[in-house]
């Protein structure tokens, strides 16, 4: 699963990195043996290239592996403990609420000057500066500082020597000469204990910029336990690639000027990360479903077929194998683009044209079928059988058969429409009578009198 927030910050680094002639380093942080598979490593690369950050670009490097830097890691965490900035801890957790009276304090610095060395069990603990402070060079965020004194000796190698992540992520940064850190404002926390890592191993942090947090409509960070995030989820439903990147890059920044559809190279190109905002960015799927309107409006005819094809089969489509007929959908493709906003709603638009008989949809019906509905009906097929089977002949039949039943043509339209559809909304009434032919139409309209008059 790649959270759109991470897509977001993917975004935001690819622009940079591309501005500026650099590199996007992906790294996947695979320590945790239990949380990483091939297939997940494989499902991130196909994210990426999703939203136009492909591998074959020569701005793209990786993706690397944290688990293959792991002696590295070692190195470094026994490197700061040469040099007398981290010491071994053997406390347990008891014994440190003993002590402090509470399971939420942090450490209290007990083993700080014991001298002790390493055994099984021993964490390392880094030693933070009793005094000063850590100042944070954020491009979002200004120059946030931290007391010193508010940050514990955090450990930096378990009991079993294994370092954890805090101290791999500095070693690797380092290593793959990282000099920006584009990331969510969730990890700001523990910026400063990266950066003072950073010093101790002699060099320069990098410039940090922490985005921010995305929420859902009650204004909650979004969570996967509670919303939809996952980018591929997104994609699977029908939202363009193209849509989602435009409207992740807007999530906090903006270029500047009322008009936000745009390509994403002219976003990439306008894109500052100091223009970044700090509110919250409201992931508003209403809107994020009017841009993708746009953008399927916007493609090509040909496109649009093709971009369809995925929700004209099973298991989207049950029909699709023995009925579904590419020159009839064709033929209506123009009239179904500029109604959807995202591209799985083709298939309940189409599927009267492909089905024996029109879908059953109970609230369509008995919104439609009023008192009168029966004559209408038979009135309607007695004046369309008559007709030139054409659009504008067949729209010109019925508003004579509504102007007899006192009614709008909206009105006559209605139970017209369920009959042969099946529901109160699709595409426009007459072209679909056209492409649906005479005889299936009045044989439906047959069908609805039989069942009002049942």
């Amino acid at each position: 699963m790649f959270h759109v927030g991470g897509a977001r910050s993917a975004l935001y680094n690819w622009a940079v990195a591309r501005q500026s002639g650099g590199r996007f380093v992906l790294r996947i942080e695979d320590t945790d043996a239990a949380r990483n598979q091939p297939e997940w490593v494989e499902g991130i690369i196909s994210a990426l290239a999703a939203i136009g950050i492909n591998e074959s670009d020569p701005a793209f490097e990786g993706p690397y592996f944290q688990s293959q830097n792991a002696g590295r890691h070692r190195e470094a965490a026994e490197q700061l403990y040469a040099a007398g900035k981290a010491y071994y801890c053997d406390c347990t957790r008891e014994q440190l609420k003993e002590r402090t009276g509470s399971e939420h304090l942090g450490y209290d610095g007990f083993c700080r000057d014991r001298g002790l060395v390493y055994e099984a069990g021993r964490a390392l603990r880094f030693r933070t500066p009793d005094e000063g402070e850590t100042v944070v060079v954020d491009l979002v965020r200004g120059k946030p500082a931290f007391p010193n004194s508010a940050i514990e000796d955090f450990v930096i190698a378990r009991g079993d020597g294994s370092p954890v992540f805090l101290i791999a992520n500095v070693v690797d940064d380092l290593d793959e000469g990282i000099t920006q850190v584009i990331r969510g404002e969730e990890h700001l926390s523990n910026t400063p204990k990266q950066q003072l890592l950073w010093e101790a191993l002699g060099a320069k942090a990098p410039v940090w910029a922490h985005l921010p947090v995305i929420v859902n409509e009650k204004r909650q960070k979004l969570s996967k336990r509670r919303d939809k995030v996952a980018l591929e989820d997104y994609l699977a439903e029908g939202y363009l690639p193209e849509a989602m990147t435009n409207y992740l890059m807007l999530l906090g920044w903006g270029p500047g000027e009322d008009r936000e559809i745009r390509p994403y190279e002219e976003l990439e190109r306008l894109f500052r990360v100091e223009d970044v905002g700090t509110s919250p960015a409201f992931f508003d799927v209403k809107k994020l479903s009017a841009f993708n309107g746009e953008y399927i409006r916007g493609l090509a005819s040909e496109a649009f077929v093709a971009a369809c094809a995925p929700w004209l089969r099973a298991p989207y489509a049950p029909w699709a194998e023995e009925r579904y007929d590419q020159a009839v959908f064709e033929a209506v493709a123009p009239l179904a683009q500029t109604r959807l906003s995202v591209l799985s709603e083709i298939t309940k638009y189409v599927d009267f044209l492909f089905l024996d008989e029109p879908v059953d949809d109970e609230a369509s019906w008995n919104k439609a079928m009023k008192p009168g509905a029966a004559e209408l009906l038979r009135d309607a097929r007695t004046e369309l059988a008559a007709t030139d089977w054409k659009a504008e002949p067949l729209k010109a039949a019925l508003e004579a058969v509504a102007a007899r039943h006192g009614l709008k043509l909206g009105k006559a339209q209605a139970p017209v429409r369920v009959a042969v559809m099946g529901r109160t909304v699709g595409l426009p009434l007459f072209e679909s009578l056209e492409v649906l032919g005479r005889d299936r139409v009045l044989g439906r309209l047959n069908a609805a009198q039989e069942r009002l008059a049942a």
